[in-house]
């Protein structure tokens, strides 16, 4: 008997040039993300050296040579901020493709093996029951501050929340026909997994990395904030905004401007997270 592949609720790939457009939030904030990204990648031809110290120029107001001054030891606010982006975004794409990756494997196990189901679950339950905060700090803690354990402990935190996205999928897409259908015709467990399973996953999964992506950037930032993120000889918005908070008041660009643009992030990505939930499921449109 043949069996015909289970379908798969996306977009296919030569219309979604045109649904994009559909959605204005998909372009706005894939647009933005984007520019941030060339302009993290281009920073060394146009922006300058981050950490170039020059004691003489502190807390020097804008000008042609630095566009947004300078800080409280005399280096360039814009070259900082423009580098800073490569941190929060490295951060935020790896911690959501970790929280992903751990998220689908153990939410695909727990909701198709029955037997794995109340102990995974009972694990996920304990993860979500610490604040994300708290956990990261305890983890940087023991290990010491460092960019990997950094984007680790923020993953963790976020596994839950995916597992149990992934599991709900799951559910619902086992009891289909053509999972039955594939099990009488003796399809082994890693096909219909792979075949069956997982293509269902792919677009709930998509538009929840969105929404860990914006979470891991503000986590870092606050981390960093705190002085248990990123090292402070990296610059990131979050050290930044710590280091220069004191001099508010006679350089505000030096906060302002890696402030602004941590919103604007945030905000790009979570727009892009939403219009991925319009475009892969035009019913959530209508309901809204």
């Amino acid at each position: 008997m043949t069996l015909l592949p289970a379908p798969v609720e996306a977009v296919p790939i030569n219309g979604l040039p045109r649904l994009a457009w559909r959605h204005p939030q998909v372009v706005i904030g894939g647009g933005l993300l984007l520019l941030l990204m060339l302009l993290a990648l281009a920073a060394p031809f146009y922006a300058g050296d981050p950490q170039n110290m020059d004691p003489f120029i502190r807390l020097q107001p804008p000008s042609e040579e630095h566009w947004f001054g300078t800080d409280n030891l005399g280096r360039d606010v814009f070259a900082r901020t423009i580098v800073g982006a490569r941190i929060s975004l490295l951060v935020g794409l790896i911690s959501a493709l970790l929280a992903a990756c751990a998220g689908l494997s153990i939410g695909i196990i727990a909701g198709y093996v029955r037997a794995f189901d109340n102990v995974i679950m009972r694990i996920m339950d304990a993860l979500m029951s610490i604040p994300t905060f708290l956990l990261a700090i305890a983890l940087i803690s023991l290990t010491g501050p460092g960019i990997g354990i950094l984007i680790v402990a923020i993953a963790l935190p976020e596994t839950p929340a995916v597992t149990r996205l992934v599991r709900s999928v799951v559910l619902g897409v086992r009891e289909r026909p053509y999972v039955e259908a594939a099990l009488c015709g003796g399809a082994r467990l890693p096909k219909i997994l792979w075949r069956h399973i997982l293509p269902s996953t792919i677009p709930p999964l998509m538009v929840q990395s969105a929404t860990v992506c914006a979470s891991a950037i503000l986590t870092e930032a606050g981390l960093s904030f705190l002085g248990v993120g990123v090292p402070s000889e990296f610059p990131s918005w979050g050290n930044m905004i710590s280091g220069s908070r004191l001099y508010l008041a006679i350089a505000p660009l030096t906060v302002f401007a890696p402030g602004i643009c941590l919103a604007v992030t945030v905000l790009a990505v979570n727009l892009l997270g939403d219009g991925l939930r319009d475009l892969f499921d035009p019913r959530a449109k209508r309901r809204r």
